[in-house]
């Protein structure tokens, strides 16, 4: 069993990772015995690190010096397991002062006590007080895009997403839930989404049968949809741009395999967790290219029948998945991602047939990056048109349509364009 003190000292690194270094949590690397306590108390603290800084910073008397940061973050993480965990607020303020003594600085035993004592003791005010746990500017966006649902979007952003995972057709879906409730695995369907699996309760990808076989992929009922909107067919010249780790890329497979499929993506890394995917698949039909969307330089001239486009966005539509978005991402950051955005759909658009789709996704609930988008690029595209996207899901805009973060949902956005024939 793993020792408790070792489970808070990873869990510390972590959130110090994200909190003081700036870095992903994506890009934080686990000890090999983690447990799914670190984790969660990771995730956590991530979640609601708005709240929770705001009570500690508070409670503080000064500031803490540079050095002992970790202390501060500390202090945050003995306050979600008394405010929004189920461990018992006594083992978590004994468990928390303890790492004090593993990172060799015993001197903030009575510190860290102190303040955890008495959030315990005003834990029934401080949940009472409303708090976004957002970082103030996305609050203020929310708030204006969305003045009817914004307390929802705040709500669903602060809890953890569902797993769901995408079931391969040659593998019946029935039959399939079945043999995962064989192995204690229930699951539900979703109209919207045949191919699609939501778990009762998230497990290791390995307790999945056949998992390594290709039975199924993970992945949210929104990204699902990417797939059956772009219609792909067997006889189709296909783009998948910005296509890693490669779960449309895959589908796009199932559902033509004889389609071409060229798969373009900039980041190394990912591209190398694509090809496991579809090695995992065994497909080896796709063209996988590492290149920039937004240039040409990686284009053979051949122009193609579909492209999606999964755009870089602000990823604010996953937050539930992605908690360290609301530390890591900046204001600056979303006129920058509008931007690309823009320059690769002007670039993409050159590459399509007259007649062709190109189906625009982005997983953010931000409208710059959206409708407003969309909206600008027919305006300025004359041979440009929407087609109209018929679907039980979602919120139809001036342009597209939006799906806000709800259970079985993350927040996405779809708007489908059509080439004018020449």
């Amino acid at each position: 069993m793993e020792n408790s003190n070792n489970v808070r000292l990873v869990a510390l690194d972590a959130i110090c990772w994200v909190v003081l270094e700036k870095k992903s949590l994506s890009a934080f690397v686990y000890p090999d015995q983690n447990s799914s306590l670190t984790k969660s108390l990771v995730f956590g603290t991530i979640r609601f690190y708005h709240q929770l800084n705001d009570i500690v910073t508070d409670l503080l008397k000064h500031s803490l010096k540079k050095e002992d940061l970790d202390i501060h973050c500390l202090i945050l993480l003995g306050a979600y397991q008394i405010l929004h965990s189920n461990i018992a607020a006594h083992a978590s303020i004994f468990e928390t002062v303890d790492v004090t003594n593993t990172i060799d600085k015993p001197w903030a035993k009575g510190l860290v006590n102190a303040i955890l004592r008495q959030i315990d003791r005003d834990k029934g005010k401080l949940l009472s007080e409303k708090h976004a746990s957002h970082p103030t500017w996305l609050v203020k966006k929310i708030k204006q895009y969305y003045p009817q649902d914004f307390e929802q979007i705040f709500k669903q952003n602060n809890t953890q997403a569902p797993m769901t995972i995408r079931v391969h057709p040659d593998f019946q879906l029935d039959n399939y839930q079945q043999q995962l409730s064989e192995c204690g695995i229930t699951t539900q369907k979703i109209k919207i989404a045949p191919q699609a699996l939501v778990l009762d309760q998230a497990t290791n990808v390995f307790n999945l049968p056949e998992f390594e076989s290709g039975t199924c992929y993970v992945q949210d009922a929104s990204a699902q949809l990417s797939a059956t909107l772009l219609d792909p067919q067997n006889h189709e010249y296909i783009l998948d741009a910005c296509s890693a780790p490669g779960g449309k890329t895959t589908h796009l497979c199932e559902l033509a395999p004889k389609a071409s499929i060229v798969a373009i993506d900039s980041d190394e890394y990912r591209l190398e967790r694509m090809q496991e995917n579809l090695q995992r698949f065994n497909i080896s039909s796709v063209k996988v290219i590492q290149g920039q969307a937004q240039q040409y330089d990686w284009w053979d001239g051949e122009l193609f029948d579909k492209i999606l486009l999964d755009a870089p966005c602000s990823a604010s539509g996953v937050i539930r998945r992605h908690p360290d978005i609301k530390l890591l991402r900046k204001p600056k950051d979303i006129a920058a991602l509008v931007t690309l955005q823009q320059q690769i759909l002007e670039n993409l658009w050159t590459m399509l047939k007259p007649g062709g789709i190109l189906l625009y996704a982005t997983c953010s609930i931000l409208k710059t990056e959206n409708e407003q988008q969309i909206t600008r690029f027919l305006e300025s595209h004359e041979d440009a048109k929407e087609i109209k996207i018929d679907l039980d899901w979602g919120i139809k805009t001036s342009v597209g349509i939006q799906q806000l973060p709800i259970h079985n949902f993350d927040g996405f956005y779809y708007a489908k364009l059509q080439k004018a024939v020449e």
